[in-house]
C-alpha cells in the first residue's frame, strides 16, 4: 500500500502503521518504505510520517539521515505548517552528526515571518541543548533574540527554553521583563505557568522584600518620653523606609486576573508568586482561588491541599473564613482527608476548636480505620497547641478507651501517653484505668506505650505497678518485641524502687530475656542485668543506674510534617515530596538593596523599529485602561507609599496607572472619557473610519453583553486584554483594533450598571445596625445608671414598658434573617432576664498621661445591646483632664480579628476643659476573649486602645426551670461538660456567698433548685446564643465540684478558670 500511486492507500497505510505504533508492536522494518513518502505532497501523509520517523530515527541512523535533505527543503516550504512540523522532526531526529544542520536551522527559523514557526523554534532549542550541551552559547545567542519577540504564541515558549539552557542568566530577562508582565494574560495557558515561575525568581533577585513594610508598621506606639518632634521624625523615617518599586507592582497587578483562570496549574503558578513576592497583606486574596480547585479531581485537590497545609502553619487568618470547605466528605479518598484534617489542625484557635472538635468525634466513628487513627492524632495535636481544651479532649480519648474498634482503643493510647508526659502529675486515674486495659488490648505499640507510661509514674501508682509487671511475665514469651523490651524496662524501674517486691520477678523476666531469639531483647537484658544488679565485675555506671532510668523525659513535640517544607517554593515537584528534585531552581534571598531598576528601561528607538508611532499609541492606551480598572478597588486599600511609588514611575506605561489609583473615586464615565481623548490624539483619522463599523458590531453583540454582566471586572478585563495584546502580525492589527472598540462599548456599559449598584451596596455597608432593628433584643429597663446618649437611644426606640423584660426579637429586612430562626424559637422554655448583679468595675481604656490630658474608662453594663443582638453592649466615659478644649473625639484605625465586629460611637464635636461624657459602643467578639483593637482619635492626635472582654461578660442571663436545666445539661456531656473540684472554708459555701461570687465573675441568671447543696446557674453566649449551665454542688466536708456544660468549651474552661480561685478563697 505504501508503494501505491494513490494517496488513500498510503495514507490509510500510514494510520495502520502509526496504530501499530500506539499498540507497542514493532514497526522498524517498514522505515525504509516509510521514508519514501517524506517527499509526499499530502500534507496528511507528510504528518503522520514524520510521526514514525521521530520515534525510529534513532534505531535506524543511516536511514533516518537520507531524509534530512527533503526536511532541509520543507524549511523553505510557504506552508508555515509544513515548516515547523520539518523543524520539530528534525530536531527530534536526535543523531549527533546533524547538530550543525539543526543548529543552522533553528536560527533562521527564528527570524521566520509565522510566529508558530518561531515557537517550534523554541522548543527545538531544548531538545539540541540536551543532545549536545556544547552549544550552548550559540543557542543563549538565539534565545535573546526570541526574548524580544513581541508575539504570546512565542513568549511561554522560549522562556521554557530560557529555564532549560541558562536560568541563571538574568541579564537576558531585564529589557523583556515589562513586556512579559503585559503579554502575561494573553499567552497560552502552559506558557503562563512557565513565565511566572521564572518571573517569581527574578522578582526575588531584583527587588526589596515587601515584608519590611509590614514589619515597621507593627510598632506604632509612642514612647512615652518622646517629644512631638521626635516622633514626626520617627513616623517619616518609617515612611520612608519602604517603597514598592513599580515593576514589582505592574508584576503583582498583571497576575490577578489569572487567579480566575480555568487552568488549575495557572491559579496555582499565581498563588505562589503571591506567596514569595507580594506584600503579607496582600497575599489573602489567593484563598478564595485556591479554595475553588478544591472542586477539582482528587490529583488537584491533593497538590492544592498540600500547598494550602505549608500556608496554613504560617498564617492562619487566610484560610480561616473557608474552614467550612475543609470538612471532610466520606467521598474523599484517605490521602485527601489527612491532608484536610491537617489544615484543620493548622487553623484550630480557641474561637473554632469546639466546632472541630465536634467535627473530630465524627470523624473517630469512620470505617475507614486509617482516617480515624489519624484523627486522634489530630485531636492530640489540637489539645497541645491549644492549653484551654487539654483536658476536654484527655477525657474524650479516655472515652474512647471503650471503642469496640482495636484500632481507635490503640491510636488513643499512644496519644493519651504523648499528653501525659506533658502533665503527668495530675493523671493517676487515668494511668490506673490504662493499666485495666492491658487484659485486653493486643495491639504491641499500644501495650508498650501502657508500660511505659506505668513504668515511668510506677511511684505514683505502687500498687498497681508490681500487679502488672506479673501479668507480663507470665506471657513473656508470646509478646511482641517491642512489648518484651519495655517489660523488661519496667521491671529495671520495680527493681530499682520496689525492689522488695518485684526483686524475683524482675530477676525471672531478665532470666527469660537472655534467651530470647531477638538479638536485641538478648543485648537489653545483658546490659540491664549489669546495670541494676551489682556485682564485682560491675563499673561505676551501676552507682547512677536510678538516675538512668528514673531520668525526667522530655515531653514531646507535636509537630506538623508541613512545617520543613517552607524553604521550597510552592507549587513545585521538590515542595510536593519534600525533597529537592532534579532541576530544581531555589529562591534566593531578597537583596537588601535592589539593583539598579534603569536596566529595565526600553529604549524608545528599538520600539519605533517594528511599530509605528500610530499603532504604538493604540496598543498601548487599552492596556493602560484594562490594568488601572481592574485593580481600582486594590489601589483605593494599598498604602500611601504604594501610590507614591505607582506615579512617580519612570516608564511609559505606568505613567497613568498612578494617576488611576488617586482618581479612583472618579465615576467609570468619566475615567473612559480620558483614556479615549489619549488615544485619540494619534489615531483620530482612524477612528473615524471605523465608527460604522464598530456601531454595526455593537448592536450584534448587545445580546452578549447581558450575559456579561454578572461577571466580575477581572474576567471582563481579561478577556478585553487578550485582544488588546495581541501578536504583532500585520494581518491581525486592523481586526484586534475594531475588536478592541467594540469591547470599549461593552465595558462603558457594564460599568454604568456597576454606577447604579455600587452607591447602594455602600450605603448599606455604612448604615448603622439600628437603623435595621427598631424593636431592640431583650432589654432589661430596670438598671443602675444608664448613660445619657443610651437613654436617648432607648427612648427613641419606643419602647414598651408594661414589663420588667421585653423579650421582642430584632427582624432584619434582609430575606436571610428573617427566614432564620430565633434562640427563643428553638427553645420556647428559655427566656433571657435580668442581670442579678451589674459589677461597678471600670477598666482603663487610656490614661490621661498617655492620651495628652484625655482619660477614657470603659465598662459592661450588662444589658442587651441596641447595635445588635450579637453585640457586647460597653459604655465608655470620657474625660478631659486639660485645660483647654479637646475637639473632634472620633474612632480612628481599627485592628479587629476576622469576623469582629464594631459599632462606634458619633463624634463628639468637643469636650469642655474638666469635662465628661458618657458614650455607648457595641463590639461583637464572636463569643471569644480575643482583644478588640482601635484607635481613639482627637483633632490632633491618635491614641491606640485596646478593649478585653472578661469572659462573663460575653453571656446574657436566661431564666429557666430545673427540669429545662437538667434537660439542657443532659444533652451537653462528653467533650462539652468540664468539671473541677473546689476546696474552701464552710462559711464560704453558704446560698448568699456563692451567689455573690457567682454572678460577680459572670452574668449568669439564678435557676431555682429543689436541694439545698445543688446551686444552678444559666446563661447563654451573646454571639452565638449557645447555652452556658453552671452548677455549683457541695460535698460532704469542705469540698464542692464546679460543673460547666457548654457547646462553647473554650469559653467553658476558661469560665471554670476564672470562677475556681473565686470561689476558693475566703
Amino acid at each position: 500500500m505504501l508503494e501505491s500511486n494513490k494517496d488513500s492507500a498510503k495514507l490509510d497505510a500510514m494510520k495502520r502503521i502509526v496504530g501499530m505504533i500506539a499498540k507497542g508492536k514493532n514497526a522498524s522494518e517498514l522505515f525504509p518504505a516509510v521514508v519514501k513518502n517524506v517527499a509526499s505532497k499530502n500534507i496528511e501523509i507528510k504528518k503522520l510520517v514524520y510521526v514514525y520517523l521521530v520515534r525510529y530515527a534513532e534505531e535506524q541512523q543511516d536511514l533516518a539521515l537520507l531524509s534530512i535533505s527533503t526536511f532541509q527543503r520543507a524549511l523553505k516550504d510557504p506552508n508555515q505548517l509544513i515548516r515547523a512540523s520539518a523543524l520539530r522532526v528534525l530536531s527530534s531526529i536526535r543523531v549527533p552528526i546533524i547538530v550543525p544542520i539543526m543548529m543552522l536551522a533553528i536560527k533562521e527559523a527564528s527570524a521566520d515571518l509565522s510566529p508558530y514557526v518561531r515557537k517550534n523554534a523554541a522548543h527545538a532549542i531544548q531538545k539540541l541543548y540536551s543532545l549536545d550541551p556544547e552549544q550552548k552559547e550559540m543557542l543563549i545567542e538565539v534565545i535573546e533574540k526570541l526574548l524580544k519577540d513581541k508575539s504570546t504564541l512565542v513568549a511561554g515558549s522560549v522562556v521554557m527554553a530560557f529555564e532549560e539552557v541558562c536560568p541563571d542568566r538574568i541579564d537576558l530577562i531585564h529589557k523583556n521583563y515589562r513586556k512579559l508582565c503585559n503579554l502575561l494574560v494573553d499567552v497560552e495557558e502552559w506558557g503562563q505557568v512557565v513565565i511566572i515561575h521564572m518571573l517569581t525568581r527574578y522578582a526575588r533577585t531584583q527587588f526589596v522584600s515587601p515584608w519590611k513594610e509590614e514589619d515597621c508598621l507593627e510598632d506604632d506606639e509612642k514612647n512615652f518620653y518622646d517629644s512631638d518632634d521626635d516622633q514626626k521624625e520617627k513616623t517619616d523615617k518609617r515612611k520612608k523606609s519602604y517603597t514598592m518599586d513599580p515593576d514589582h507592582r505592574l508584576l503583582i497587578r498583571n497576575t490577578k486576573p489569572l487567579l480566575q483562570s480555568r487552568n488549575a496549574a495557572v491559579v496555582m503558578a499565581v498563588a505562589q508568586l503571591y506567596w514569595h513576592i507580594s506584600p503579607k497583606s496582600e497575599v489573602g486574596i489567593i484563598s478564595k482561588s485556591l479554595v475553588r480547585l478544591l472542586r477539582s479531581n482528587r490529583e488537584v485537590q491533593y497538590i492544592v491541599l498540600q500547598n494550602i497545609a505549608t500556608m496554613s502553619i504560617q498564617r492562619k487568618g487566610m484560610f480561616e473564613p473557608y474552614l467550612k470547605s475543609f470538612y471532610v466528605r466520606s467521598t474523599d479518598p484517605t490521602m485527601i482527608k489527612t491532608l484536610k484534617l491537617e489544615i484543620l489542625t493548622n487553623l484550630a484557635n480557641e474561637a473554632n476548636i469546639s466546632t472541630l472538635l465536634r467535627e473530630f468525634q465524627t470523624y473517630v466513628k469512620s470505617q475507614d480505620k486509617e482516617f480515624a487513627a489519624a484523627t486522634i492524632q489530630t485531636i492530640g495535636r489540637c489539645a497541645t497547641n491549644i492549653s484551654e481544651v487539654t483536658d476536654t479532649c484527655l477525657n474524650g480519648l479516655v472515652c474512647l478507651l471503650s471503642n469496640r474498634d482495636e484500632i481507635v482503643v490503640a491510636e488513643s493510647v499512644v496519644v493519651i501517653k504523648k499528653l501525659l508526659q506533658m502533665q503527668p502529675a495530675q493523671h493517676g486515674e487515668i494511668i490506673k484505668h490504662m493499666a485495666k486495659l492491658l487484659d485486653s488490648i493486643t495491639v504491641p505499640v499500644a501495650r508498650a506505650s501502657i508500660l511505659w507510661l506505668i513504668g515511668e509514674n510506677c511511684e505514683r501508682v505502687p500498687k498497681i505497678a508490681p500487679d502488672v509487671l506479673r501479668k507480663m511475665a507470665k506471657g513473656f514469651t508470646s509478646e511482641d518485641d517491642l512489648v518484651k523490651l519495655q517489660i523488661l524496662n519496667l521491671g529495671a524501674k520495680l527493681y530499682l524502687t520496689n525492689s522488695k517486691q518485684t526483686k524475683l520477678l524482675t530477676q525471672y523476666i531478665l532470666n527469660l530475656g537472655k534467651y530470647d531469639q531477638n538479638y536485641d531483647i538478648r543485648d537489653r537484658t545483658r546490659f540491664i542485668r549489669q546495670l541494676i544488679v551489682p556485682n564485682e565485675k560491675s563499673g561505676a555506671l551501676s552507682k547512677y543506674a536510678k538516675k538512668i532510668f528514673l531520668a525526667q523525659k522530655p515531653a514531646p513535640l507535636l509537630e506538623s510534617p508541613f512545617k520543613d517544607r517552607d524553604h521550597f517554593q510552592l507549587g513545585t515537584l521538590s515542595h510536593t515530596l519534600n525533597t529537592k528534585a532534579t532541576g530544581y531552581l531555589e529562591l534566593s534571598n531578597w537583596p537588601e538593596v535592589a539593583p539598579d531598576p534603569s536596566v529595565r528601561n526600553v529604549e524608545v528607538i528599538e520600539l519605533a523599529k517594528e511599530w509605528t508611532p500610530a499603532g504604538k499609541a493604540k496598543k498601548e492606551n487599552p492596556a493602560k485602561k484594562f490594568y488601572s480598572e481592574s485593580e481600582e478597588e486594590e489601589d483605593s486599600s494599598d498604602s500611601s507609599s504604594d501610590s507614591d511609588s505607582e506615579s512617580g514611575s519612570a516608564s511609559g506605561e505606568q505613567e497613568e496607572e498612578g494617576d488611576s489609583s488617586d482618581d479612583s473615586s472618579e465615576d467609570s464615565s468619566s475615567e473612559h472619557k480620558s483614556d479615549s481623548e489619549s488615544a485619540s490624539e494619534v489615531g483620530n483619522k482612524r477612528t473615524a473610519k471605523r465608527n460604522s463599523k464598530s456601531k454595526r458590531k455593537r448592536d450584534s453583540e448587545d445580546g452578549e453583553n447581558e450575559n456579561e454582566k454578572s461577571k466580575t471586572s477581572d474576567s471582563s478585563n481579561a478577556d478585553s486584554s487578550s485582544i488588546e495584546e495581541s501578536s504583532s502580525d500585520s494581518e491581525s492589527e486592523s481586526e484586534s483594533e475594531s475588536e478592541s472598540e467594540s469591547r470599549k462599548v461593552t465595558k462603558e456599559k457594564e460599568n454604568k450598571t456597576k454606577q447604579n449598584i455600587n452607591p447602594l451596596t455602600k450605603d448599606v455597608s455604612l448604615l448603622d445596625l439600628d437603623d435595621f432593628n427598631p424593636v431592640s433584643t431583650p432589654v432589661a429597663l430596670p438598671t443602675p445608671a444608664l448613660s445619657p446618649s443610651l437613654i436617648a437611644d432607648l427612648e427613641g426606640l419606643n419602647l414598651s414598658t408594661t414589663s420588667s423584660v421585653i423579650t421582642k426579637e430584632v427582624r432584619l429586612k434582609t430575606s436571610e434573617e428573617k427566614s432564620r430562626k430565633t434562640f427563643k424559637d428553638y427553645n420556647p422554655h428559655i427566656m433571657v432576664s435580668t442581670p442579678v448583679f451589674v459589677p461597678v468595675k471600670t477598666h482603663v481604656l487610656l490614661h490621661r498621661m498617655s492620651g495628652k490630658g484625655l482619660a477614657a474608662h470603659y465598662f459592661f453594663p450588662r444589658q442587651p445591646c441596641i447595635f445588635g443582638d450579637k453585640m457586647v453592649s460597653v459604655q465608655i466615659t470620657l474625660n478631659n483632664t486639660t485645660d483647654r478644649k479637646i475637639e473632634n473625639i472620633h474612632i480612628g484605625g481599627k485592628r479587629l480579628p476576622v469576623g469582629m465586629q464594631m459599632h462606634v460611637f458619633n463624634t463628639i464635636e468637643s469636650l469642655e476643659p474638666e469635662g465628661s461624657i458618657t458614650v455607648s459602643m457595641g463590639i461583637d467578639f464572636c463569643d471569644s476573649t480575643q482583644t478588640a483593637s482601635f484607635q481613639l482619635c482627637t483633632k490632633d492626635d491618635c491614641f491606640n486602645v485596646n478593649i478585653q472582654p472578661p469572659v462573663g461578660e460575653l453571656l446574657l442571663p436566661v431564666a429557666m426551670s430545673e427540669k429545662d436545666f437538667k434537660k439542657e445539661q443532659g444533652m451537653l456531656t462528653g467533650m462539652n461538660e468540664t468539671s473541677t473540684v473546689i476546696i474552701a472554708a464552710p462559711q464560704n459555701f453558704t446560698p448568699s456567698v456563692i451567689l455573690q461570687k457567682v454572678v460577680n465573675v459572670a452574668n449568669v441568671g439564678v435557676v431555682p433548685s429543689g436541694q439545698d447543696h445543688i446551686h444552678r446557674f444559666a446563661a447563654k453566649t451573646v454571639h452565638s446564643g449557645s447555652l452556658m449551665l453552671v452548677t455549683v454542688e457541695l460535698k460532704e466536708g469542705s469540698t464542692a465540684q464546679l460543673i460547666i456544660n457548654t457547646e462553647k468549651t473554650v469559653i467553658g474552661s476558661v469560665l471554670l478558670r476564672e470562677l475556681k480561685p473565686v470561689l476558693s478563697q475566703g
